[in-house]
């Protein structure tokens, strides 16, 4: 392995969050529960170590490729069993009923939850527009440009199946990324314009097909979302509000008031990193809140989750690992890492995926992977790490 001066600078901004932690380790109740919590985190230092002390080695476009494709081929597979082991699920939403679910039962059948999974795929499918653009860029054969355009409609069909309201309006920022970084200066404008009106008939075709067959997403994405916002704090107060608001605005807001509210009687340090959602369930018992309590909603937004946790430093550095990931999308002009920044940085407005370890291990490794390639960019390019 080998570092200089700025790679032990990206690794720092990578492995931040462990490292407050660290710093942060006497305000944990627990001993135990204090390392569990750093071992959860600890890929966050294994990976910019690891890969970045091997940045010369990283193929990044490489590794997307396989990784886009392994992945469609792998949910296409899961596809394939859900319908094999659950027919009768299959056999109801063919009938219409329940269609709310459908996505979210498809992510437990996997065994991951609906918008983690989605937050993969959004990415994915991002990723399978850039390569479908590249193979036209490249002139490769007509066969690898047609197999490139399958996996990029299968990837954007799977981010509709799973049906998550933040991954689709983040897989769509993302195709304009991919269209004004990577494609404005490498093709025509008349080019430009036929790719664009393709790539719009085929996304809203895919949209429209799926729209019909699955009536609810009308419904989820207008009355649904935005019902009983006058509730907010007050969910005991709706009749079933496991049935009527469980995935709702209402009930994202409500927990964001709790977690701000117990953030701001822990100021400087936060509760602990072990302790964040502990307190925040005793929270929603102690304020009379019976459904957030008896359901144990956690924070739903890192960047509370982070000032719960840590206080004052939380949102900082919350703030620091993602905008990293941001700094060497932008710099480099690369659509597939600020579109990764914008949908992980997005995502955790209404989630908190450096909470759980499938999230802190897929930001940590593609960060690493993005800092690697931003070195190398940086070398070809002439100028010298060590003064960047």
């Amino acid at each position: 392995m080998k570092f200089n001066k700025t790679s032990f600078i990206l690794i720092a901004c990578i492995a931040s969050p462990i490292l407050l932690e660290l710093l942060l380790f006497w305000n944990n109740d627990s001993f135990l529960k204090g390392l569990k919590a750093i071992e959860k985190s600890i890929s966050l230092l294994l990976f910019p170590i690891f890969i970045i002390g091997n940045y010369q080695r990283v193929k990044f476009l490489k590794l997307t490729q396989i990784y886009c494709i392994a992945t469609t081929i792998i949910m296409l597979f899961f596809l394939i069993r859900f319908n094999v082991v659950y027919p009768e699920l299959i056999a109801k939403y063919a009938d219409g009923v329940d269609l709310f679910e459908i996505g979210y039962k498809f992510a437990d059948s996997i065994g991951i939850h609906a918008p983690e999974l989605n937050m993969h795929l959004a990415f994915v499918s991002v990723c399978a527009l850039y390569f479908v653009f590249y193979s036209f860029y490249k002139n490769e054969k007509i066969a690898i440009k047609a197999g490139r355009l399958v996996i990029f409609l299968l990837s954007f069909f799977f981010v509709l199946f799973v049906n998550t309201r933040m991954a689709l309006v983040n897989v769509l920022a993302g195709f304009i990324i991919v269209f004004v970084f990577e494609f404005k200066n490498k093709f025509s404008l008349k080019k430009m314009a036929i790719a664009a009106v393709a790539t719009l008939v085929l996304l809203g075709g895919i949209m429209f097909f799926f729209v019909q067959n699955n009536p609810y997403m009308k419904e989820k994405y207008s009355t649904v979302t935005f019902a009983y916002m006058d509730k907010v704090g007050k969910l005991d107060e709706i009749d079933h509000p496991e049935i009527k608001v469980y995935n709702s605005l209402v009930t994202r807001v409500s927990i964001w008031k709790s977690a701000w509210e117990l953030s701001i009687k822990n100021l400087p340090f936060g509760v602990g990193a072990s302790d964040g959602k502990p307190e925040l369930f005793k929270y929603y018992a102690a304020t009379n809140q019976l459904f957030l309590a008896k359901y144990k909603f956690p924070t739903h937004n890192q960047f509370l989750d982070f000032l719960l946790k840590f206080g004052i430093l939380g949102p900082i550095v919350a703030l620091l690992y993602m905008f990293t990931i941001g700094y060497l999308g932008y710099d480099l002009k690369n659509a597939i890492i600020f579109s990764f920044f914008l949908i992980f940085f997005t995502s955790n407005l209404t989630d908190d995926f450096l909470l759980q370890f499938d999230g802190i291990a897929f930001s940590g490794l593609w960060s690493s992977i993005f800092a690697s390639y931003w070195l190398q960019s940086k070398i070809i390019s002439g100028k010298d790490p060590e003064a960047v």
